[in-house]
């Protein structure tokens, strides 16, 4: 099947929602599930990327010993502390009523920013997933590697859920050598798309994006800053933002990393090529968007 270039005259054929006067719920509500005690800042990231791409109301649901902080370095969110495991990792069997009862009111649900790759985390992604299979899902991080096993999960969940894997994640989730995971990430991106019936977005210097019919899209801008630490959470999280205004998948997918490749490109030309930082990249995201809605067909 043959691929298409990521760019602007792609995203005009999707035209987003024009937002409305009226309602904070007409933008769209997102859960960010995530983080530790050691990695507490990546759902921040994605949480606020998700309000930068115009979703209207945002959940962050985190370990309790970071609630506190988080809802003061996010006065915008309501924050949800969850229990926690003595090394400071979200207890899953205690977490999840509370977690299903708070997606159930979302439009879109990221899960996995600052999760570390354990049986915990798939435990609590796979019972999400079952227990919520209505909801527009994002994986990340941590909700990425385990899936493998519980692909059928996946694969029932009424729309296909938007992966976000980089190449360590990739290989993990397919069982392949990572150095075969760089050597071929478009191949290894239709297979899991293939797997899991998902929008998978193969992450790298080149970004490919795979819809679960195989059909793929290439992108190659943003430039090397982007590679920085937390870029992956505010991708994340722009494309939950997207998704919960009521796009589909994919068209969020295509989006989310147009976006996220586009303020680094600005990044690079206001701060430099190399040393902004994550936190930075989605404050361009209203700008980008603004943008487009010059155009009649945004």
């Amino acid at each position: 099947m043959t691929g298409s270039e990521l760019d602007a005259a792609c995203l005009r054929a999707r035209p987003l929602p024009t937002p409305e006067a009226g309602s904070k719920d007409d933008r769209g509500s997102v859960l960010v599930l995530g983080g530790c005690a050691e990695v507490p800042g990546a759902v921040f990231l994605a949480g606020v990327a998700a309000l930068r791409a115009g979703a209207g109301k945002l959940k962050i649901a985190s370990v309790r010993s970071v609630a506190v902080t988080m809802a003061l370095a996010v006065p915008e969110a309501m924050v949800i502390g969850l229990p926690e495991t003595d090394a400071g990792e979200i207890e899953a069997e205690a977490a999840a009523p509370r977690i299903a009862e708070a997606a159930r009111r979302c439009d879109a649900v990221l899960l996995g920013p600052g999760m570390n790759t354990c049986a915990i985390t798939t435990t609590l992604v796979r019972t999400l997933l079952a227990d919520q299979d209505e909801i527009a899902y994002v994986l990340d991080a941590g909700a990425i590697c385990g899936l493998a096993a519980h692909a059928e999960t996946v694969r029932a969940l009424r729309a296909p859920p938007v992966l976000t894997p980089h190449a360590g994640e990739m290989a993990q989730l397919l069982d392949w050598d990572r150095g075969a995971v760089e050597a071929e990430p478009l191949k290894a991106a239709r297979r899991a798309a293939e797997m899991l019936r998902a929008v998978v977005i193969m992450k790298g210097a080149e970004s490919w994006i795979v819809a679960p019919d195989g059909a793929h899209w290439h992108y190659d801008g943003g430039g090397v800053g982007l590679a920085t630490s937390g870029s992956g959470d505010v991708l994340a999280g722009v494309i939950t933002g997207i998704l919960a205004r009521g796009v589909d998948p994919l068209t969020a997918a295509l989006w989310g990393v147009y976006l996220h490749g586009d303020a680094g490109a600005r990044l690079a030309k206001s701060v430099g090529p190399v040393g902004f930082l994550a936190r930075q990249i989605s404050g361009e995201v209203p700008q980008i968007l603004q943008g487009f809605s010059a155009s009649p067909s945004v």
